[in-house]
């Protein structure tokens, strides 16, 4: 029943709809902190439905194919952001085993033990042996439980994250002081290990920036050199070219622009990735090609939650 349903709403050809789905990380077993988040059973659960419903291709190959009108029906891509050590580990197994491609966008200034904002918050929320965590101007969180722990670092990151990014680096050292917890340095890709990763059958390897800035946010010389800087630092690693880009934060017009689409047209990908809902077709802007997060762990509901993201009305509109 899915299948068919999919197949009328992603027809082959000119008519064709292109689904790309994102993800971050696939831990190795569920989070106390945030049980909904993606861990590998459910992956795994995930790419059976997916292989069953969805032709997987590679995403280059789709977008060229999408571009040609030559898509098959029930199109998807597979796509990671920012470039966690689990997406070696434990996600690139799992895609193998079922015979699904996929590509990896890179943050470079993280690899090698780097941490992102956001992780930083929740890390140091999550291993603070407080009671209840003062970050001052921030607010004042109960830590009592894995619940309370999930809301502390949601809030905190919902009241940093469009600061400036000095002025966030800065409120996220006040709140891990705050918390008296240290930085990991084990979420993200080594440099080692993302080459081993880029060997991977069925991986490709894109760019998304040095530091994953909002790019909206910082001027247009800095934003140009995130976005070439990050690709060549990526290329040095794999020792391959790098085609593809994804936007950080992906959503157009509050975190990219038009002026952004150009600078990574200039600088000659052949194709960028936003995180605007709905699924991309023919005509569409090969540089501000959609992506979807499923988040339903019930097969009917997962399989419903994609066919609604092919309809016309979930289309979101584009920069």
């Amino acid at each position: 029943m899915i299948r068919t349903g999919l197949k009328y709403l992603s027809r082959a050809g000119t008519g064709g709809r292109l689904s790309i789905l994102i993800w971050h990380r696939v831990q190795p077993g569920p989070d106390p902190m945030f049980p909904d988040e993606l861990h590998a059973a459910r992956f795994d659960a995930t790419l059976s439905w997916l292989a069953r419903w969805f032709n997987v291709l590679p995403l280059a190959e789709a977008v060229q194919r999408l571009q040609d009108g030559s898509l098959p029906e029930r199109a998807a891509a597979i796509t990671f952001d920012d470039g966690y050590a689990d997406n070696l580990t434990v996600a690139a197994p799992i895609l193998a085993r079922h015979g699904l491609p996929a590509t990896v966008f890179i943050a470079s200034g993280y690899l090698d033990g780097g941490q992102m904002w956001n992780d930083r918050v929740i890390e140091a929320v999550r291993a603070s042996k407080l009671a209840i965590l003062d970050a001052g101007e921030f607010g004042r969180y109960p830590l009592t439980d894995w619940p309370a722990r999930a809301h502390a670092a949601l809030a905190l990151i919902d009241k940093v994250k469009y600061l400036e990014p000095p002025q966030r680096e800065e409120a996220v050292g006040v709140i891990a002081k705050a918390a008296r917890a240290h930085p990991r340095d084990d979420l993200m890709l080594t440099s080692a290990a993302l080459a081993e990763l880029a060997q991977c059958p069925g991986i490709t390897i894109g760019a998304h920036t040095v530091s994953h800035p909002i790019l909206a946010r910082i001027p247009d010389s800095t934003a140009r050199t995130e976005i070439s800087t990050g690709r060549r630092a990526v290329e040095a690693i794999i020792d391959k070219p790098v085609s593809l880009f994804a936007y950080p934060n992906g959503k157009p017009g509050r975190d990219y622009d038009a002026r952004h689409v150009g600078m990574v047209r200039e600088e000659g990908f052949a194709a960028a990735v936003s995180t605007a809902w709905g699924a991309s077709r023919n005509g569409d802007d090969i540089f501000q090609l959609r992506r979807f997060t499923p988040w339903d762990d019930d097969r009917l509901r997962f399989g419903l939650r994609l066919a609604r993201n092919l309809a016309p009305s979930a289309q979101q509109e584009l920069a």
